[in-house]
C-alpha cells in the first residue's frame, strides 16, 4: 500500500503510556510499507536561559547534558518495540514553541504522517485537546492522527466524515481523499468504513416570510440531493449503502451522534478549504466536530494546502 513509510511520533514524556507510539507501531506491523518511526521530543526549560551566572559554552553544555538524559530514557521506552523489520529512533530537540518543532521535523525529515497522543479529561469522558494539538491540526502539512490510549478493536468501525452536498472541487477531492483513507484503515484494521453526511434542517424563517413555501417538500428535495450525490461516492468505491449515513443536523452533532452509535475506532475529517497563509484556521465546522468526538480522529488537509510554517514560504 505504501501509505505510511515514515512516521513521526510525538513522545508525550510526563505521561507513563504512550499510545501514540503504541498506535504507531499497530500501524506499520499491519501496512509493511513503513520504514521508519521517528519518537520524537520537544523539552525547554526557560531557567537555562536565564543562568546568567554561566557562559553561553556551560548553558549550551548544560541543554545538551538534558537532552542527552532525555535520550537515555526514551530508548529505555522504545526498547520493548525494537525489531528488525521496523526502524525505530529516538530524537529530542531544544525549542520553546513544541509544535513549531513538530512541524520543523516534518518537513525536515519529509514525514507521511504525524501521530500524537491526546489526553482524556479525569472526570468527564470527553478528550481534552491542548493548544499544541490546535496549532498541529490547523499546521501540520501532513495528516494528524490524534490517539487515545486504547487499541483499536477488531471488526470496528471507521467514519469518514464527507460533504456531498457541495459543488466545490476542493470539497470533491477531500472527499476522495477521506474515502480512500477510510477503506485503507479499513483494510488493515479489518474493520468496515462508514461514510457520514449531514445536510442543513429546513430555515424556520422562510416558511414565515414566504407563506407558500412547502417546508416538506423542500426538505425531501435537500434530502434526495444528499442522498444522490451520496450514492454516486459510494458507488465510486464499491462501498454499500449501509455504509453511509445521511442524516439532517449540524454537521459536528450528526458526525459525533453517528461515530458514537457506530461505537467508531476512528473519525477521519477533513480540515478545511482554505489553503495558503489562511489555512492557519481550520473552519469552525471541523474544530467543534473534533472537540466532540472521544475517539481517534485522523485530520487531512486538502489539496494545495501550503503551512504558514513551511520553510519554502518564509
Amino acid at each position: 500500500m505504501n501509505r505510511y513509510n515514515k512516521i513521526l511520533v510525538a513522545a508525550d514524556i510526563n505521561s507513563e503510556q504512550q499510545p501514540a507510539l503504541a498506535r504507531a507501531i499497530q500501524l506499520a506491523k499491519k501496512d509493511h510499507s513503513t520504514s521508519e518511526i521517528v519518537f520524537f521530543l520537544t523539552i525547554y526549560d526557560f531557567s537555562y536561559e536565564m543562568t546568567s551566572m554561566l557562559s553561553g559554552d556551560e548553558r549550551d553544555a548544560m541543554r545538551h547534558g538534558v537532552i542527552e538524559q532525555r535520550e537515555d530514557l526514551m530508548n529505555k521506552i522504545i526498547e520493548p518495540y525494537l525489531n528488525d523489520d521496523i526502524s525505530l529512533k529516538v530524537k529530542v530537540t531544544w525549542h520553546n514553541r513544541p509544535y513549531e518543532a513538530i512541524i520543523e521535523e516534518v518537513f525536515a525529515g519529509n514525514y507521511d504522517i504525524l501521530i500524537k497522543a491526546t489526553h482524556k479529561h479525569d472526570t468527564l469522558e470527553s478528550v481534552i485537546f491542548t493548544p499544541t494539538d490546535w496549532h498541529l491540526l490547523r499546521k501540520c502539512p501532513t495528516p494528524v492522527l490524534l490517539v487515545k490510549d486504547h487499541d483499536w478493536a477488531p471488526n470496528g468501525n471507521i467514519v469518514a466524515s464527507v460533504h456531498v452536498g457541495s459543488e466545490n472541487e476542493t470539497h470533491h477531492s477531500l472527499n476522495n481523499k477521506m474515502v480512500s483513507e477510510a477503506i485503507y484503515f479499513g483494510e488493515i484494521l479489518n474493520a468496515t468504513p462508514q461514510l457520514v453526511n449531514a445536510y442543513p434542517s429546513t430555515p424556520a424563517n422562510i416558511t414565515v416570510e414566504i407563506p407558500e413555501f412547502d417546508p416538506g417538500t423542500y426538505s425531501d428535495a435537500v434530502r434526495g440531493h444528499h442522498l444522490t450525490a451520496m450514492k454516486a461516492l459510494r458507488q465510486q468505491y464499491g462501498i454499500c449503502e449501509e455504509q453511509t449515513h445521511v442524516e439532517e443536523g449540524i454537521t459536528e452533532d450528526v458526525i459525533s451522534d453517528v461515530a458514537k452509535r457506530l461505537d467508531a475506532d476512528l473519525v477521519i475529517l477533513g480540515t478545511t478549504g482554505r489553503t495558503g497563509l489562511s489555512a492557519v484556521f481550520i473552519g469552525n465546522t471541523a474544530e467543534h466536530t473534533i472537540d466532540m468526538l472521544n475517539c481517534d480522529v485522523l485530520a487531512l488537509k486538502p489539496d494545495g494546502f501550503l503551512s504558514p510554517l513551511d520553510p519554502e514560504i518564509n
